[in-house]
């Protein structure tokens, strides 16, 4: 298969790291766009290396099995950085995180599925600083995972902050 600018392999994700998403633009309901990450063995072991989570549940599927679970899966860590990044791809580079409230497993994602990331726009608003004068626009993201057993993270809340279009310096 040919990929960008006539490269073998597979065609690149586009790259949203220089799109900025901006306070006035955000409407509630908006759809955050869904972020694919099939599970692999490799994505596994790669994870359990990353973040230091050698739990064998996590890369050994007879030791999965003999804990009750169908086979091995994702950890906290894998899950949270998915979530992280479906996020900062619809913020963009001056977007910032602000917390994460409502992170529950659900249930297993585990090798062989593939999990998406998915959201919507919850709120939006800005915040007040001290002073009285509107601070930065802040937004709650309402995120989940999903695979083909349904709902396996989730729903929780994402707030980010957003720059203003009248603050962006040309």
């Amino acid at each position: 298969m040919t990929g960008p600018a006539g490269t073998r392999g597979p065609a690149a994700e586009p790259d949203t790291s220089t799109r900025q998403r901006y306070f006035e633009d955000v409407r509630e309901g908006e759809e955050v766009p869904g972020v694919a990450y099939p599970l692999t063995v490799y994505r596994l072991v790669m994870a359990a290396g990353s973040n230091r989570d050698f739990n064998s549940i996590h890369h050994n599927t007879e030791y999965a099995r003999a804990t009750g679970a169908p086979e091995m899966y994702a950890n906290t860590g894998l899950l949270l950085g998915m979530w992280e990044r479906a996020v900062r791809d619809w913020i963009g580079p001056a977007g910032t995180i602000r917390g994460i409230r409502g992170f529950r497993m659900r249930a297993f994602n585990v090798v062989g599925d593939t999990t998406w990331v998915r959201g919507r726009v919850a709120s939006v608003g800005t915040d007040e600083s001290p002073g009285g004068d509107e601070g930065p626009g802040v937004v709650d993201l309402e995120l989940w995972c999903e695979n083909s057993a349904g709902v396996t993270v989730g729903p929780g809340t994402v707030r980010v902050t957003l720059p203003a279009r009248a603050n962006r310096e040309d």
